[in-house]
């Protein structure tokens, strides 16, 4: 089994980005304490509050996708359906 890394970054529209910086910090702590979770940051740019930058990293697959799944149906998913992800995913 091996890590897997996710980086990169989503573009939210700005109509939105009141209700996702609102979510944040919890779509963060409920990250943090999947089991499998290494790390996890989503830091909003200081130039372009529009984009913030992701980096995940998960013991292996299996818990990278739980995490997937488990996000899909949260708030977070749903707060976020309409952003760009530009995300590289290295294993």
């Amino acid at each position: 089994m091996s890590k897997v890394v996710l980086k990169g970054f989503i573009q939210v529209p700005s109509d939105e980005l009141e209700a996702i910086n609102q979510e944040l910090a919890n779509h963060c702590r409920l990250t943090l304490e999947e089991p499998g979770c290494i790390t996890f940051r989503v830091i909003q740019e200081e130039n372009d509050p529009c984009r913030f930058n992701v980096y995940e990293e998960f013991v292996d697959r299996e818990a990278f996708e739980l995490h997937q799944r488990r996000v899909a149906g949260s708030d977070w998913g749903k707060l976020t359906r309409n952003a760009e992800r530009h995300y590289d995913i290295i294993e």
